[in-house]
C-alpha cells in the first residue's frame, strides 16, 4: 500500500464521497458521478448519518470492508486502513458524523481529512480528533 493523497470534498456534505475517493485514489468527480448513479447524493444528509450509502459505494468498486462499525478504543488499535467517524453528534435523535480516512504505514499514522476548509488535510493532531467508531478496509493495493 502506498501513502494516500487526500481527495478533498467538493460539496459541502461530500465528505463520504471524498473519503471513498481517497481510499480508491480516484478524482472526486468520478466518485460523485458513480455515487449519483447509485442514487447517493451529497445533498442527502443520510450520507453522513447512515453507513449503508458508503458501503454501497465501496461495494461498487469491490472494496472489502468490515461488516459492522467497530467502536474506537485508541489510535494504536486501529487497523492500517479504516474509514473513521469523526465529529460524531446527535441532532433530533439522529446521529451524524464526518467521514475521514485513517492510514498507517511503516508505523506512521495519519488521518486524511477531506474537509475543504482545512489548510492541512493530512492530520496527525490526534488529540484534537474525536472518533466514535470505524469501518476497517481490507486489502487495498
Amino acid at each position: 500500500m502506498l501513502p494516500m493523497k487526500t481527495i478533498i470534498q467538493e460539496e459541502i456534505n461530500g465528505c463520504g464521497i471524498a473519503a471513498v475517493a481517497t481510499i480508491l485514489q480516484k478524482p472526486y468527480e468520478e466518485l460523485q458521478a458513480v455515487a449519483n448513479s447509485l442514487a447517493i447524493f451529497a445533498s442527502d444528509k443520510r450520507l453522513f448519518s447512515d453507513t449503508e450509502y458508503i458501503r454501497r459505494l465501496l461495494k461498487q468498486y469491490s472494496v472489502p470492508i468490515s461488516d459492522q462499525e467497530i467502536p474506537f478504543v485508541s489510535w494504536q488499535t486501529l487497523p492500517d486502513l479504516a474509514l473513521i467517524a469523526t465529529q460524531y453528534h446527535i441532532e433530533n435523535n439522529i446521529a451524524y458524523w464526518h467521514w475521514s480516512v485513517f492510514q498507517r504505514m511503516a508505523g506512521q499514522a495519519v488521518v486524511l481529512d477531506p474537509a475543504a476548509h482545512l489548510k492541512n488535510h493530512q492530520r496527525t493532531d490526534f488529540e484534537a480528533i474525536s472518533v466514535e467508531w470505524y469501518i476497517e478496509v481490507f486489502n487495498i493495493k
